[in-house]
């Protein structure tokens, strides 16, 4: 890796911590850099993985107001996200890396429509969840659980899946959500992260990068989040991501 992509790979974990805390899908940004500098798809997934988890709690601190109140609900939620990354990050592993070349694009695609389509989403689920309560009932841990397999597989717009099932079924304000949001995707990029350093090769300079970018992207994240535009951020993550599939594709 030359000095210039070094910079490539730190100016996007930047760019990934911020998005991940504000809406998510920053994977949409690392993971098409780390291919262009010539990774792999599988190293550059469980390097980009590794690098990204210590963005996701850091912004979630910057969140710690928003979680006041929440600790019960969380710790019930992160067995659901704990499990499903397992899962997610050994069938990562286990499957033939052509099996993983070719779900990604499809991936990415879904991630992509989800991103797009995501303030019709919101708008939608907020208002059937009128009727959402404040505990944790059992479809919620089941789609926790989804989104946790699909975090420790992949992971990207695993944020915004998230907040789709958060705000369907809690009566909660967007900002409490997002805050457990960011604890939620932040824990199942850490435990596919142990599983992948255990069991697979790591780009160590890559995913240091990543993390020193991400540590950074996280706090810039959290303090001025909410005055970013999201119609913005959803445009640059669409044209990365077209990037990344045609990079893949081609």
């Amino acid at each position: 890796m030359s000095f210039w992509q070094g910079v490539l790979v730190l100016v996007a974990g930047i760019w990934a911590g911020a998005i991940n805390t504000v809406v998510g899908s920053g994977t949409l940004i690392t993971f098409p850099v780390l291919l262009s500098i010539g990774l792999s798809p599988i190293t550059a997934n469980v390097s980009n993985t590794v690098g990204l988890f210590p963005g996701s709690f850091v912004g979630a601190y910057g969140y710690r107001r928003e979680l006041s109140g929440q600790r019960s609900r969380a710790l019930i939620l992160l067995t659901a996200t704990v499990l499903g990354a397992i899962l997610g990050a050994v069938l990562l592993l286990v499957l033939p890396a052509g099996a993983f070349k070719a779900v990604v694009p499809a991936l990415i695609v879904l991630a992509l429509v989800l991103v797009v389509f995501g303030p019709r989403m919101n708008k939608a689920l907020a208002d059937r969840g009128r009727a959402a309560g404040d505990r944790v009932r059992w479809p919620l841990w089941v789609a926790i659980f989804g989104t946790g397999v699909y975090g420790g597989y992949f992971g990207a717009a695993q944020g915004v899946l998230m907040m789709a099932f958060l705000g369907l079924m809690l009566s909660e304000t967007i900002q409490r959500q997002n805050a457990l949001k960011n604890i939620l995707a932040g824990t199942v990029n850490l435990v596919a992260a142990v599983v992948f350093v255990i069991s697979s090769h790591i780009d160590w300079s890559v995913a240091g990068l990543i993390a020193a970018g991400s540590i950074l992207g996280g706090v810039l994240g959290a303090k001025i989040g909410r005055r970013l535009s999201p119609a913005a951020l959803r445009g640059l993550i669409v044209v990365v991501g077209v990037l990344a599939i045609l990079k893949l594709l081609l």
